[in-house]
């Protein structure tokens, strides 16, 4: 626990009961005990209090769960491609900020992107010193395109390309073939927010992981419907706090830095499809690092 004064700590202690209490009560109710609600309230407000700790814990609406499955899955599927996808990124960020992982945040987590996909060490150090011009490649630049799919729902489409012409040429096809459309820029990055992202699963130990992304100086920690965990990081500091996390005993079952939707177009059915349809074609191109959505499919 970090080293408060006294009055401080009693108050500490205080938020996490009264926080537990609402969760549980709530789930077991089906409603919200105002008074309680009001007392947790109360405790968040005083100037004095640590500003990390005023950060209220939200909790879901709705379930996330199956979607992040379906991404691991997918992302299982294709590790060919995600090896070559990260070997672009190790790449730029060792053009872009050096060699040096200690001093290189965005160059830390396209290696630790790279341990957690089983890439062999050697083609990290070779995309590595490819970047820092040690060896021979191609000269990749980073292009954002955002657009719409089914009903409206907001797409982001992160490239790296060594040919401009060619990836937005692909990109646009991909968006008018399946049921989509481009957009300008701007027009869909302000659903969004750029943060770090650890899942942890059904059954993870509550009060202990929120106590410990708490300490770590994590922003959010989400509870969904059917029990799994999303602690929300300032993008900065991802890398360490999932390491924090992971000393502490907890592995997410995915860890990224992404573009979180701050609202969610819920699909099922055969709307569900043709938006899922879109998204691998989107996904499928060569050129496409990152591919963001708020769409919410249902099996």
């Amino acid at each position: 626990m970090p080293c408060f004064g006294a009055a401080t700590q009693g108050r500490y202690g205080k938020i996490l009961v009264l926080f537990t209490r609402l969760h549980r009560e709530k789930n077991a109710l089906g409603g919200v005990n105002t008074a309680l609600t009001s007392e947790y309230a109360s405790l968040l407000r005083p100037a004095d209090y640590p500003r990390r700790l005023r950060k209220a814990f939200s909790m879901a609406g709705h379930s996330k769960w199956a979607n992040i499955k379906h991404k691991k899955a997918a992302s299982d599927a294709k590790r060919g491609k995600i090896w070559t996808r990260l070997i672009k990124e190790i790449t730029v960020a060792a053009r872009m900020g050096g060699g040096d992982i200690a001093s290189n945040p965005r160059l830390r987590l396209a290696v630790d992107k790279a341990a957690d996909a089983n890439m062999p060490k050697d083609n990290v150090t070779r995309a590595i010193q490819r970047g820092t011009g040690g060896l021979e490649g191609a000269n990749y630049e980073e292009i954002r395109y955002e657009g719409y799919g089914i009903n409206g729902a907001a797409i982001i489409v992160d490239c790296m390309t060594d040919n401009r012409v060619r990836t937005v040429a692909e990109v646009r096809h991909a968006f008018s073939k399946f049921g989509g459309n481009m957009g300008t820029e701007g027009s869909v990055a302000f659903l969004f927010r750029h943060c770090g992202q650890l899942m942890f699963a059904p059954g993870t130990n509550e009060d202990a992981l929120m106590e410990a992304a708490l300490e770590a100086g994590a922003e959010d920690v989400i509870a969904d419907d059917e029990g799994g965990f999303e602690v929300i990081t300032d993008p900065h500091q991802f890398s360490a706090i999932r390491a924090t996390l992971e000393k502490a005993g907890f592995k997410p079952e995915l860890a990224e830095v992404t573009m979180k939707p701050s609202t969610a177009a819920e699909f099922a059915g055969d709307e569900g499809l043709k938006m899922q349809k879109l998204l691998d074609a989107l996904e499928n191109l060569d050129d496409v690092q990152e591919v963001y959505t708020n769409a919410v499919i249902h099996d």
